[in-house]
């Protein structure tokens, strides 16, 4: 909804060109439903089957020439054969700063409570580059946030909440201008 808003703001290159999801009823769909973005829920009985899944996935991005596949909410694992085949251009945006506290079964509140349990001094966000391990592929933006002697679950997920509204439109904005090379485990940004 942000990166769409801000967009058509002229404040990040690119287009939207569809919103797919996992679940009927996710907001990101209303919202691409009320402004003409091209919608797809992946139905249960397709994820079951991973072959079906990469397949239906893959025809959904190719049928609309996608260049840049953002994750966003999106909770199912990526089959291998999508990830490959946008290898390097498949970004998701995480609740802390990867490498800590991420993983499989390492997403929203959980996230928060392991941080605040851990007794961290800071948390944050990152956009990574999607690899075929959970939350392993290298950073391209990380942004800290402050863990405060009162922080509740709910309420560093709110700062941290702020940080991945702000990092993520940015994050889409270089891919989408090319300023982002990725060697190994490196992230290059270029100056535009």
């Amino acid at each position: 909804m942000q990166i769409h808003r801000m967009q058509r703001e002229g404040r990040i290159a690119g287009r939207i060109v569809c919103v797919i999801s996992s679940r009927e009823n996710a907001q990101g769909l209303v919202y691409a439903r009320e402004h003409g973005i091209p919608t797809y829920v992946l139905p249960a009985e397709t994820m079951k089957n991973e072959s079906a899944f990469a397949s239906t996935l893959l025809d959904r991005l190719r049928r609309h020439d996608v260049q840049l596949v953002v994750l966003a909410g999106f909770l199912k694992k990526v089959p291998d054969a999508v990830v490959e085949a946008f290898a390097g251009r498949m970004i998701n945006i995480h609740p802390a700063l990867l490498p800590a506290f991420g993983g499989k079964g390492m997403y929203g509140r959980r996230v928060h409570e392991a941080v605040l349990e851990y007794g961290c001094k800071v948390s944050g966000a990152t956009v990574h580059i999607v690899t075929q391990e959970y939350d392993a592929g290298p950073p391209v933006l990380q942004k800290c946030v402050p863990v405060l002697e009162d922080d509740t679950p709910d309420t560093l997920a709110r700062r941290v909440l702020e940080v991945e509204h702000e990092l993520l439109p940015r994050a889409v904005d270089l891919f989408a201008r090319g300023l982002v090379g990725v060697r190994g485990q490196r992230v290059f940004i270029r100056q535009a």
